[in-house]
């Protein structure tokens, strides 16, 4: 039996053993296609349609302004987050939903740095992940600006032994956006920690992939966005974590009538709400608040502990199709084998990666590229089929071949 066959024939196998393959059944998606680049862009949830119209034709429509009391509109931030919450492994209250991820990274830096210097003024250094999304790296650059600090960038495996008596915050990302390379989130929290620093962590790339223990390694503040593999949609809001005990204490730079405690009050002065509501800022972005809302039913009742099994699974049967079928000295991984240093993602390096991905696109096999020359195929767990990751490589060997 050639490896093919016998590839295609385990990945068959595997999709009838996997409880999570009735989750695919819940997305708008096409047997034309093998989509994989939800860590770009989630599928759509089937029950999202119906929701928005309801949304616009009665709560929009008929309620108007009655809405944001009537229809919940108003508490929309702190419920939709409450729903987030455990899949980074928050207790209820600690989670916002509210503007972008940038608009939040800057408030968690800013906010952390004002922290660390209330209790130490010599605290005057952010460090800053060096291989970071780069909108990370340039708020945390204004950041630094605006609250007088030196910001310094470094790879993650640095942080720990570099952090010191002048460092006020550290801005990392869970996974390596481009390699999908998971970092030890327990291991620099506590090394941060101990080191008298906060943490802020991106964790855009491993919410809805893998568990994610923010309470348990008693995280700072974290960001994240939605649209990726939680299905919001694009543009959908971000969310902003703030650990309880932090709450009293948060000073947000962006503070606004939507955090304030009495925010109908309309008075000169600010006096910011308590909890996680004070990470709010203006009025939210309704129609995408409650696509989202909705999109995260879909989490109801996933394990996700198999979601990060069949991540894993998913991955090292690509790996092995690709090194099977692919053509010699064509591809690199560079996404790390080690299943603990890794995230959601396949990053494969080949010089005409532009031109190769256009390839696959063109064939119904779709990823993403980064330059210079980076292929990425992010793995849904919730909707990627075993079958769609053997077709990709079988595709991508076709291709270069």
């Amino acid at each position: 039996m050639s490896e093919t066959r016998t590839l295609r024939d385990e990945a068959l196998h595997l999709d009838a053993q996997d409880p999570l393959a009735a989750k695919r059944r819940e997305f708008v998606l096409d047997d034309q296609t093998v989509y994989l680049d939800g860590n770009s862009l989630g599928a759509l949830p089937t029950t999202v349609a119906d929701r928005l119209e309801e949304v616009i034709r009665h709560e929009w429509g008929r309620l108007r302004i009655r809405s944001w009391t009537e229809s919940g509109w108003w508490e929309a931030s702190e419920r939709v987050g409450d729903r987030i919450a455990p899949l980074i492994g928050a207790a209820p209250g600690q989670v916002v939903v509210s503007d972008s991820t940038s608009v939040n990274v800057f408030k968690a830096v800013v906010a952390a740095v004002r922290l660390a210097q209330s209790r130490d003024p010599g605290r005057d250094e952010i460090l800053c992940d060096a291989s970071t999304f780069p909108t990370d790296g340039y708020v945390a650059s204004s950041a630094a600006r605006m609250t007088g600090c030196a910001l310094r960038a470094l790879p993650p495996e640095r942080i720990a032994a570099e952090a010191g008596p002048r460092t006020a915050v550290a801005l990392v990302n869970h996974a390596d956006y481009r390699t999908g390379q998971l970092h030890d989130l327990p291991g620099l929290t506590s090394a941060l920690h101990q080191a008298g620093a906060l943490t802020v962590w991106d964790l855009c790339h491993t919410a809805g992939a893998l568990p994610v223990p923010l309470d348990a390694h008693r995280v700072d503040f974290a960001v994240g966005c939605t649209y990726k593999y939680l299905n919001g949609g694009p543009g959908a809001p971000a969310y902003l974590y703030v650990r309880r005990d932090h709450q009293p204490d948060f000073d947000s730079p962006l503070p606004g009538w939507n955090s304030h405690a009495d925010p109908f009050g309309m008075t000169p002065d600010y006096t910011p709400a308590e909890g996680a509501g004070r990470g709010r800022v203006g009025t939210p972005d309704i129609l995408s608040m409650l696509a989202l809302e909705q999109a995260l039913t879909v989490w109801d009742d996933v394990d996700l502990d198999a979601v990060r099994a069949k991540s894993l699974a998913l991955g090292d049967l690509f790996l092995r199709a690709v090194e099977a079928y692919a053509p010699d000295g064509r591809l690199e991984t560079v996404t790390p084998r080690e299943h603990h240093r890794r995230g959601s993602q396949i990053s494969l390096r080949c010089p005409d990666a532009r031109q190769v991905m256009d390839k696959l696109i063109a064939r119904g096999v779709v990823g993403d590229f980064r330059q210079p020359d980076v292929l990425r195929f992010g793995f849904t767990p919730l909707y990627t089929s075993y079958a769609d990751a053997e077709q990709a490589a079988r595709t991508l060997a076709e291709v270069l071949g």
